[in-house]
């Protein structure tokens, strides 16, 4: 069984190939030809062992990703199998696979939630997917500004961003950040709110991708309850463990408000609607993403 490393699916993985493997798998997922199983945490001493999972029979592979998390440190690996003959393919050092996926899905579901035209993007937390998201934005809308919102940037980032993204980049406020942007993405490690949903310009789509943890959240009930629509990658999961939806107030997300990628990715659910709606995705990160992303990379080493 062989195994593939980060730096591997770097090479073999653009984010377009992303976008497009993800894309089919979400629409199998919507049209009943794929499962999924949740994330299931295990925690002692400190040390927590979680496992996420899918089928993909259209695609080929079926697999689990496992990571630990110790001192809010992460460390993945992905398992990848045949839905041909049960074997095990490849193991995965999965860093660029959830870099790369995370990031992805934000672009699917922004070019059915953002206006086309968006240009200004807000940006609070420029870490790993902080950065990757920017870059992937930057490349799927002509983007003509990034402003940078985050506590402690590393030296130099703005210019480093600025030359992955062919655009101007600034660090500045929250509300500096906010005003005219057309998409926000939210990549931190906040466990409140990291602004007031007031400040929200008529029109943005909203990526909010730093937590998978019921007790935290990035974005407020006015945030919530202004949106037109709140995108999930799958309910099931992510009514369990997005914070934004399990501290929702009552009525602030009645059901018909919140779809799925997938009926977004088939057309069984419209996106965007007028000019003037904020729309949000909230994403926690699902077993479907991974294991279509690994299959490409295994794939694309000669794989059969």
């Amino acid at each position: 069984m062989q195994h593939i490393t980060d730096s591997m699916v770097e090479a073999l993985v653009s984010p377009a190939d992303a976008q497009q493997v993800l894309r089919d798998a979400f629409a199998r997922f919507g049209q009943h030809e794929a499962a999924m199983q949740e994330r299931i945490r295990t925690e002692a001493g400190g040390v927590k062992l979680s496992t996420l999972g899918a089928v993909i029979p259209g695609q080929g592979v079926a697999g689990a990703k496992v990571y630990t998390t110790i001192k809010g440190q992460f460390s993945f690996v992905i398992l990848l199998f045949s839905t041909d003959d049960g074997r095990p393919l490849a193991s995965f050092d999965a860093g660029a696979i959830t870099k790369l996926r995370t990031a992805a899905c934000s672009v699917i579901a922004a070019q059915h939630l953002a206006r086309p035209e968006s240009r200004h993007l807000a940006l609070f937390g420029a870490g790993t997917q902080g950065q990757a998201h920017a870059v992937q934005m930057a490349t799927a809308f002509r983007l003509e500004s990034i402003r940078v919102c985050t506590r402690n940037p590393a030296p130099g980032l703005a210019e480093s961003l600025a030359a992955q993204c062919g655009a101007p980049v600034r660090l500045c406020t929250a509300d500096e950040a906010l005003d005219g942007a057309d998409i926000v993405v939210t990549a931190s490690r906040a466990t409140t709110p990291l602004f007031a949903g007031e400040r929200l310009p008529p029109g943005s789509f909203v990526a909010a991708i730093g937590s998978s943890l019921p007790h935290t959240r990035e974005l407020d009930d006015v945030a919530l309850s202004r949106a037109a629509l709140v995108a999930v990658e799958w309910r099931t999961q992510s009514l369990r463990e997005a914070g934004e939806l399990v501290q929702a107030a009552e009525g602030v997300l009645p059901e018909e408000k919140i779809v799925e990628l997938a009926e977004l990715v088939t057309g069984q659910v419209r996106g965007r609607r007028t000019l003037d709606d904020i729309t949000v995705y909230k994403s926690v990160g699902v077993g479907l993403e991974d294991v279509a992303l690994a299959g490409l990379a295994w794939q694309r080493l000669g794989g059969h």
